[in-house]
Parts: structure tokens; C-alpha cells; sequence
């Protein structure tokens, strides 16, 4: 693989929300890791409003002792620690909390249209059935049902946002 076919794959890379990608071709081995890549764990949601954030271009970095090619390993930018501690917080103030995860992966829209309000907001009640947003995925806008009732007390994905399968949404808390 040439050095400028690596060069394309970390800016594709680094633009998708892939968080680390393999590829093995005989001896030639190659690893490219994202700063939302999290060693042996799924990335957690983040309980803070999202903001648009530019990523930095990876770093390529030679790590073989191979005589005619060498393998580029991708390091992540080095704020990955600061972010560990956001995660850690959000996961604390996660559970006193009932989540709302996505069953899929795509688009999270919190209305039906743009000219719409959103199916719910913080501080309305919702109960088991009710819609609480649509995903587009492939084409086709899915309404998602709460399997739970409780009043909402955080959105935790911006409308038109890509989403992961399993991904929480929202924090709900539990009614009596």
C-alpha cells in the first residue's frame, strides 16, 4: 500500500465516525484510531450539550521492524485523557437515570419535519409506546417508541446528528 492510499484512508477516516479501523494484507498490517476510540469498551454518551468540535489530522506514526514496508499505526489526538474524565462524569449522572437507546443505527431527528416541534423536550412525561423521535436509516425514517415512562430530564443528541445502535438519547427519569 502506498503512503498516499494511507494518507486518504486516515482523512476518510478521521471524517466518518468509525473509531478504529484494521486491515491486514499479508505481512503489511495497518491500525488507525480515532479520538473516539476507547480501548476495550463502547465510547459512553456524553451528558453535555454537543458541540461541534474540528478533529485534528491523526498522526502517522512508523512502528515495524519490517525491511521493505512499514506499518503506520494512527495515535489518537492527545486530549483523549480530558474526554475520559467527561465520560466518567456522564456515566455517574447516568445512573440515577432510565435511558432511551437507540435500536439502530442512522440520522436522529427530534421532529417529524424541520417546520414541526420536537415529539418531546425536557420536562415532558412520556409513557411506554409513545414517539419520542425518528431515525433515517437507509432511506427510511423509523419513529422510535419509549419502552419506558417518566419525565424526560435530558436530550443527549443534537437534531440531524448521526447516531450509533444503542446509543442513549435521552435520560429519563422513572415516574413513582
Amino acid at each position: 500500500m502506498e503512503f498516499k492510499e494511507i494518507q486518504e484512508l486516515v482523512r476518510l477516516i478521521s471524517k466518518s465516525n468509525l473509531s478504529e479501523f484494521k486491515m491486514k494484507d499479508g505481512d503489511f498490517n495497518l491500525t488507525i484510531r480515532t479520538k473516539n476510540y476507547t480501548k476495550g469498551k463502547r465510547r459512553v454518551a456524553e451528558a453535555q450539550a454537543p458541540q461541534v468540535v474540528s478533529m485534528p489530522q491523526p498522526q502517522v506514526v512508523p512502528v515495524s521492524h519490517m525491511p521493505s514496508m512499514q506499518q503506520p499505526v494512527v495515535t489518537p489526538p492527545a486530549k483523549a485523557e480530558a474526554s475520559n474524565d467527561n465520560k466518567v462524569e456522564a456515566k455517574e449522572e447516568s445512573t440515577n437515570y432510565l435511558e432511551i437507546k437507540s435500536p439502530i443505527v442512522g440520522t436522529f431527528y427530534r421532529s417529524s419535519s424541520p417546520e414541526k416541534p420536537p415529539y418531546i423536550k425536557v420536562g415532558d412525561t412520556v409513557s411506554a409506546g409513545d414517539v419520542v423521535c425518528i431515525v433515517e436509516a437507509m432511506k427510511l425514517f423509523n419513529e422510535i417508541e419509549s419502552e419506558i415512562s417518566g419525565k424526560i430530564v435530558k436530550v443527549l443528541v443534537e437534531d440531524s446528528s448521526p447516531i450509533e445502535y444503542d446509543q442513549v438519547l435521552f435520560l429519563v427519569e422513572p415516574t413513582a
